[in-house]
């Protein structure tokens, strides 16, 4: 597929292998996130003093254990490298039918202040080659995007331009992951009325730029997701699951697999309710309630 701009948004031979390591037997992604940082350490304690308490090693363990009794059940683990690495790898911890995407954003974002927009966070000296290094079988780019707003699009356009070929380059395959959000002085009720209209605006623009594979918010009915399976063509969405309940999570594939999405990307709507910091404990949850509702998932896919 090339765009009205010339960018080539079709994977290479190697790139295309990558990305059915990321999919169940009959080519749906189904990918588990766990790169998250800040937000993961909130669900860990109630007490604040605890939570500030968790290092990136700390953390580390925690995410140990997501990948051991539930990652490795899956196609595929999002991780981060900041916590997550080295010793996930290292100590052998990812079954080895399980690919790995790495995270490339850091925890947070900046805001331009003179247009007061977000920017995403790169961590530094994570590139395609590190990726390589770490045994990726694919990498992922946050951007935060308000594509309404004309400031916004210089700095979102180019970092997905800009990282997309350098990935294509060395043919490593990227998930392009849009964030759409509410501007400090926007009206929530406004920007909710927005947000539908605003995803698929923002998967059109990261489209535009070369994205390949995109990771998006569900656009809200099965109306708007046929019309970002339109906008964005053959390129492959998998919806993120955003915090929400599995339950709520479920529908929204449901819907969103029936109007042309190609998977999930699901992180907390799994596992937000079973990390702890005790690891019996944090077993017997991810065994009793994450796995199962993976497998939910998992029926779900193979159903297309």
């Amino acid at each position: 597929m090339k765009t009205s701009t010339g960018m080539n948004n079709q994977m290479s031979e190697k790139e295309y292998q990558a990305f059915k390591k990321l999919c169940t037997k009959n080519g749906k992604m189904m990918v588990i996130a766990m790169d998250q940082r800040n937000s993961m350490r909130v669900l860990l304690s109630d007490d604040e003093q605890v939570v500030n308490s968790v290092d990136n090693k700390e953390l580390g363990k925690v995410k140990a254990r997501l990948v051991q009794y539930l990652g490795n059940y899956a196609p595929a683990v999002l991780l981060d490298p900041e916590c997550a690495f080295p010793e996930i790898i290292d100590d052998k911890v990812l079954a080895e039918d399980v690919a790995l995407v790495v995270g490339l954003d850091a925890s947070g974002y900046d805001v331009d202040p003179l247009t007061m927009l977000r920017e995403s966070r790169i961590v530094q000296g994570v590139d395609a080659s590190t990726v390589k290094k770490l045994g990726g079988t694919a990498a992922k780019l946050l951007v935060f995007m308000r594509p309404d707003q004309v400031e916004d699009h210089t700095y979102t356009s180019e970092l997905i331009n800009k990282t997309v070929k350098e990935f294509s380059d060395q043919d490593v395959l990227l998930v392009v992951e849009i964030l759409v959000y509410k501007l400090q002085d926007e009206n929530l009720a406004e920007f909710e009325q927005k947000k539908p209209d605003l995803i698929n605006e923002a998967a059109c623009l990261a489209v535009e730029n070369g994205a390949k594979v995109l990771k998006l918010q569900y656009p809200g009915s099965a109306e708007m997701c046929r019309k970002v399976s339109e906008t964005v063509g053959d390129v492959p969405w998998a919806v993120l699951s955003q915090g929400v309940s599995h339950e709520v999570f479920i529908d929204q594939l449901k819907v969103a697999m029936k109007n042309g999405a190609s998977g999930a990307i699901a992180g907390r709507s799994l596992w937000k309710d079973c990390v702890s910091l005790l690891p019996v404990e944090m077993k017997e949850r991810l065994e009793t309630l994450a796995l199962p509702r993976l497998r939910e998932i998992l029926a779900l896919l193979n159903e297309g």
